[in-house]
């Protein structure tokens, strides 16, 4: 009898113990647990923990909130100025209700999937090439408000959304190249075309103040010879002083001048310079005149007759 009984303590023990373990269930901290009793959803959600549900009767599914990355596969696509581009994204969201995003959506991952791709295309349609490669982020906002539109319905929310890639064909890189390698000439153009002017300026005044001390000018093209003799391979010819080019300048310039005195002292009119073109115009044609004989030498005189006597 005492056998028995104690015998019934102990199945009774292992029931209770299989019943306790068939009821007990852990959620992790980032996992949120919805129970279904008898198919019908319970308004409690279960928290991180210990947690008891009545078996056979109960059902615990767990919901992960964490942020979910998910990568949009590449999609190709024409831009609005019809370019031919493949884009690929990649999206993060995580799950606020637990409850809808069991009980609105079959399955919560492929349909956040499905939207990211069509949102994807239908913002490459919308969008010129220069924005796929530089206003990213306007981009990214725009397609992270056509997500998270239907994905509030499901319990879940788009945290960001960001464009990885944007694939172009060779011959659009070959193009663009072309216009960055000419666009770039054309701004070194127009820096040597400033330094230019600078440089003529500056030169401007260095003349204007050696104009004033000759001597200067001497003194910067010995500093030009001490450079260039600098090099050791070079070889420096001067055939030239200054002074005689200078000196020649000035008899250059003295005898014009001396000239104009020396038609005043004789009659007071500048001496007779080369007519212009008015004058040669003005002026009547003088007549040709014949060219003067050249006079016989003796040898070619004819002989005299002698006189005869009468």
């Amino acid at each position: 009898m005492v056998d028995a009984l104690v015998t019934l303590i102990v199945v009774l023990a292992c029931l209770c113990a299989l019943g306790v373990l068939a009821a007990a269930r852990v959620v992790k901290q980032y996992e949120r647990g919805v129970v279904f009793r008898l198919g019908r959803l319970r308004s409690d959600i279960r928290g991180p923990g210990f947690t008891m549900i009545t078996p056979m009767v109960d059902r615990l599914q767990k919901v992960n909130m964490q942020i979910v990355t998910m990568p949009v596969p590449a999609q190709e696509g024409i831009t609005r100025d019809n370019v031919t581009v493949r884009v690929d994204a990649v999206v993060y969201f995580k799950v606020v209700d637990p409850a809808e995003a069991l009980i609105a959506v079959e399955d919560y991952r492929f349909a956040v999937s499905q939207m990211a791709q069509t949102s994807l295309r239908s913002i490459i349609g919308k969008s010129d090439l220069d924005d796929l490669l530089s206003n990213r982020e306007k981009l990214n906002q725009g397609l992270e408000l056509m997500i998270d539109s239907p994905a509030v319905g499901w319990g879940v929310h788009i945290d960001r959304v960001e464009i990885k890639d944007v694939s172009l064909p060779e011959t659009m890189k070959r193009s663009m190249a072309r216009q960055a390698e000419a666009d770039r000439e054309r701004r070194a153009r127009v820096i040597n075309a400033d330094a230019e002017l600078q440089a003529s300026k500056k030169l401007a005044e260095a003349a204007s103040q050696m104009a004033d001390t000759p001597s200067a000018l001497q003194l910067r093209l010995l500093q030009t010879v001490m450079a260039v003799a600098a090099e050791k391979n070079s070889t420096l010819v001067l055939p030239i002083p200054v002074e005689l080019l200078r000196f020649l300048e000035r008899g250059a310039q003295e005898i014009p001048a001396a000239a104009r005195t020396e038609g005043d002292a004789q009659g007071g009119a500048p001496a007779a310079g080369p007519a212009t073109a008015p004058e040669r115009e003005a002026a009547p044609a003088q007549p040709a005149q014949p060219a003067r004989q050249a006079m016989p030498t003796l040898t070619e005189r004819e002989p005299e007759p002698h006189a005869v006597d009468r």
